[in-house]
């Protein structure tokens, strides 16, 4: 097999993944989900509906999709962390190269207000809450492998890399609402650098 065209053939499949994953965000904002169609959202991305069948089962998973490629992207920069590097030292900066993922729309530039209510709208939506859920636990379950392999734990019977990949999603989860309800938005990386900082010293009471 021609691994160069393999590989390329990969990047072609993840570009079209996320073009169909942004077009489903970006509808669902400017028109709420209910009046977002499969439709839609193959036509915003230039693919057809059997494309976007190929690789979602619904809009709701296209849309958390960016949600689940985030924590991959994380998982795999804290696999490329130095290994005597201290755990949420390595975890920070992961987050930091892995969260990236989420701001391609504002391509450096403060986000539009009707954009952030509408983001605000979408992550409210009680239809893509199980959606959001399903997407969340694979991703701990993914982070979890990876902690413990720099700990030499086991992610299935020990608590640790449970517990550590529990609490970086949930960090994510505070990252994204402060995002949201913060007026206007702090940048990304301030917030990533806040939050994981705090979790790095112990989470010790506000003074």
């Amino acid at each position: 097999m021609d691994i160069d065209g393999a590989g390329l053939r990969e990047r072609k499949k993840q570009a079209t993944r996320i073009a169909l994953s942004w077009a489903a965000i970006r509808l669902t904002v400017e028109r709420g989900l209910d009046n977002v169609r499969v439709e839609d959202i193959a036509a915003a991305a230039g693919v057809s509906t059997r494309t976007f069948s190929n690789y979602f089962g619904s809009k709701g998973e296209a849309i958390v999709a960016r949600h689940h490629d985030r924590a991959r992207a994380i998982a795999a920069a804290l696999r490329e962390r130095p290994a005597d590097e201290p755990i949420w030292t390595a975890i920070t900066h992961a987050a930091l190269a892995g969260f990236a993922l989420g701001e391609p729309v504002t391509e450096g530039r403060p986000p539009d207000r009707s954009w952030v209510e509408g983001l605000r709208l979408m992550v409210a939506e009680p239809a893509l809450q199980s959606e959001f859920q399903k997407a969340g636990a694979a991703a701990e379950a993914e982070i979890a492998l990876v902690v413990a392999e720099r700990t030499g734990t086991d992610a299935t019977t020990d608590v640790y890399p449970r517990l550590v990949a529990g609490v970086v999603g949930a960090a994510l989860s505070v990252v994204t609402q402060q995002w949201l309800v913060t007026d206007p938005p702090r940048p990304m990386g301030e917030l990533l650098r806040d939050v994981f900082g705090r979790l790095a010293a112990g989470l010790p009471e506000p003074r």
